[in-house]
C-alpha cells in the first residue's frame, strides 16, 4: 500500500516520473494545467508536490495540504512558490540548480553572439528576399570587457566561455570570495557601479529579490559606457524594461538580448518590442532536451530521498542535510532539541530572546541545523510538537516575537564541545549548558551552576537554602511516594548560600508530590523537567 502521495503539477521528464513510480511506497499522480481551486483539491492528500515554472504554488495551496512535506522545483527559480508560507507550515522547498546550468549559460552566450553580430535581423532580411550587407556590421567579442553580474553556476559557465573568446571578464557578486575569483580568472569588483561602468557587454545571472530588482535602472544605465549591450537570461525585473526601451531608442544602450521580461508574455504594446537593436527569445534558457531530462530526474531523486531518508539537498528554506552530515551532527541535533525542551520548562514567561552559543570543536562546525533543533525543542511545549519542525522553527519564533541568535566562543574552553542556551527578558533569564563526555551527552551547567546529569527521563531541579537536612527531606518525600532516585548532582554558590540539587528520577512525580516538596522549609523553587 502506498505510503506517500506525490503530485506532479507541471510537465517533467518521464524518466523522473518513472523513477518515482518504481518505488512501491509512492503513489504518483500527474495532473497538469490546474487552476488554484483545483490545485487545492488535488493537493489535500499530497506529501510532495513537483512543479516547474508553469504553475504557482500559493499560500492557499500549501494551507490546503496538511500532509505536505516537500515541494520540488524542477529548475532553478522558485519565485512561483510561496517560500514564507512553505516555511511557516514546515514544508521544505528544493530546486535543481545544477541541472540546467550549461543549457542556460549556452543560451545566454548565444544571445550575446546574436546581439554582437545582428544575426536575427540579418536572417530576417534574407527571408524577405533582400541582400543587405551594409546594415548589419557587427562587433567582435575579442578584447571586449564583459561584466558578469552574479557568479553562481551559470555566471561561472558564461565567464568560462567568454574568456575562451578573448574577453576580459569583470565580476560582481557579494558572495564571491577574492580567492575564488582569482581561481576563475575574473576581476572581482566590490560594488555594482564599479563593475558595469566600463563594460562593453553586461550579462545578468542573479535571482530576483528586493535588493536586485531594477539593479539596472535608468540612472545606473546612464552612467555606463555609451553603446553597452545587455543580456538577461536570468529573471525579468533585474533590468527596468521601460528604462531600457527608452535608452535603446536614445542610443545610450547599444543593444539588448532578453530571454526574460518583467511581464511574461509581453503584451503587444510592450515598449521593448518596438525598440531598436534587440534580440528576444520566450524564456528558453533551460529549454533543451538534456536540461529537462536532467532536472526532471534530479528533482525526482531529491524528493524520493527526502521522503524515504529525510535527506535535504538544494533546499532554499533550510540547510542542506545529506545522510553523511546528518550522521555527524545527529547526536548534537538530538541533544540540542533536548536542551531546548529543558530550558522551556525553567525559562521566564513571555521570553523575548533565545540565543545559542557554541565553543570548543563544535564551534568549528556548521551548527545551523543544531540551533534549529534547540528552537524546535523550546517551542514544542507552547506550540505543540506536531506543529513545529526544523523548517518552520525560525519563522515560528519570529511570529511569536522571540528574537533568535547564534554565536561562537573562540579559543580553548574547559569543555571539548559545549552548547549553551540562554532564554529570557531584560530582567530575567535562564541558562542551560550541555557537553559530551565519552560520546554521551551531559547537562553540565544550569544558570551558571556546575551540575552533571544525563538528559533523559525526568529531572527534578530544586533551588534551596544551603543547610543540612535538605537532601534527606527530598529523599523521604520521594521514597514515600514510590519515586526512585537514579542519580543526583549538587551545586552551591557559597557555603550557607543557595544550593542546586539536580535529581534524575525513574518516574515522573505527580502534582501532589511536587506540592509537598515545595512545602519543605528552605525550598525556593522546584522545576520538574520531563524529557520523554
Amino acid at each position: 500500500m502506498a505510503k506517500y502521495h506525490i503530485l506532479v503539477a507541471d510537465p517533467i521528464s518521464q524518466t523522473g516520473i518513472d523513477l518515482l513510480k518504481a518505488e512501491s511506497s509512492f503513489q504518483v499522480e500527474v495532473k497538469l494545467g490546474m487552476k488554484e481551486a483545483e490545485f487545492c483539491e488535488a493537493a489535500k492528500d499530497a506529501d510532495a508536490i513537483i512543479v516547474r515554472s508553469g504553475v504557482k504554488v500559493t499560500a492557499k495551496i500549501i494551507e490546503a495540504a496538511p500532509k505536505l512535506k516537500v515541494i520540488g522545483r524542477a529548475g532553478v527559480g522558485v519565485d512561483n512558490i510561496d517560500i514564507p508560507a512553505a516555511s511557516k507550515h514546515g514544508v521544505v522547498v528544493m530546486n535543481t540548480p545544477g541541472g540546467n546550468t550549461v543549457s542556460t549559460a549556452e543560451h545566454a552566450f548565444t544571445l550575446m553572439m546574436s546581439l554582437a553580430r545582428k544575426v536575427p535581423q540579418a536572417h530576417a532580411t534574407i527571408m524577405a528576399g533582400k541582400w543587405d550587407r551594409k546594415s548589419f556590421q557587427g562587433t567582435e567579442l575579442n578584447h571586449k570587457t564583459l561584466a558578469v553580474l552574479g557568479m553562481g553556476r551559470i555566471g561561472t559557465e558564461f565567464a568560462k566561455r567568454a574568456m575562451a573568446f578573448g574577453m576580459h571578464v569583470v565580476a560582481y557578486d557579494p558572495y564571491l570570495s577574492a580567492s575564488r575569483a582569482q581561481m576563475l580568472g575574473v576581476e572581482l569588483r566590490d560594488n555594482l557601479d564599479d563593475a558595469v561602468k566600463d563594460a562593453d557587454f553586461i550579462t545578468m545571472h542573479m535571482p530576483l529579490t528586493n535588493e536586485t530588482k531594477h539593479m539596472l535602472n535608468e540612472e545606473r544605465m546612464r552612467k555606463i559606457k555609451k553603446g553597452v549591450r545587455i543580456i538577461n537570461c536570468a529573471r525579468g525585473g533585474l533590468v527596468c524594461d521601460e528604462a531600457l526601451a527608452k535608452l535603446l531608442v536614445e542610443g545610450q544602450v547599444g543593444g539588448a538580448a532578453l530571454d526574460v521580461f518583467e511581464v511574461e508574455p509581453p503584451p503587444a504594446d510592450y515598449p521593448l518590442l518596438a525598440a531598436p537593436n534587440v534580440v528576444f527569445t520566450p524564456h528558453l534558457g533551460a529549454s533543451t532536451g538534456e536540461a529537462q531530462e536532467s532536472v526532471g530526474i534530479e528533482i525526482a531523486e531529491q524528493v524520493k530521498a527526502n521522503l524515504l531518508e529525510g535527506t535535504v539537498l538544494n533546499a532554499v528554506n533550510m540547510p542542506n542535510v545529506d545522510p553523511k552530515t546528518l550522521a555527524q551532527i545527529g547526536p548534537f541535533l538530538r541533544f540540542g532539541e533536548i536542551l531546548g525542551r529543558l530550558i522551556s520548562q525553567i525559562a521566564p514567561q513571555r521570553a523575548e530572546s533565545l540565543s545559542v552559543s557554541y565553543s570548543g570543536k563544535l564551534g568549528e562546525m556548521d551548527t545551523t541545523l543544531i540551533s534549529r533543533g534547540v528552537l524546535k525543542g523550546y517551542l514544542e511545549k507552547p506550540i505543540g510538537a506536531d506543529q513545529v519542525n526544523l523548517i518552520n522553527a525560525v519563522s515560528t519564533a519570529e511570529s511569536l516575537g522571540l528574537g533568535f541568535s547564534e554565536t561562537r566562543v573562540p579559543g580553548p574552553t574547559e569543555f571539548h564541545d559545549l552548547i549553551e542556551v540562554q532564554v529570557g527578558t531584560d530582567g530575567d533569564k535562564a541558562v542551560i549548558s550541555g557537553s559530551f563526555f565519552g560520546g554521551d551527552p551531559r547537562i553540565v551547567k544550569i544558570n551558571g551552576r556546575r551540575v552533571e546529569a544525563k538528559p533523559e527521563g525526568t529531572l527534578l531541579l530544586v533551588e534551596n537554602d544551603d543547610r543540612p537536612g535538605m537532601i534527606g527531606a527530598y529523599g523521604s518525600i520521594l521514597g514515600k511516594n514510590q519515586v526512585n532516585i537514579a542519580n543526583m548532582s549538587l551545586s552551591r554558590n557559597v557555603e550557607g548560600g543557595t544550593a542546586f540539587t539536580l535529581i534524575s528520577l525513574d518516574s515522573t512525580p505527580n502534582t501532589e508530590v511536587i506540592k509537598e516538596l515545595e512545602q519543605v522549609a528552605g525550598v525556593k523553587r522546584i522545576y520538574c523537567m520531563a524529557l520523554d
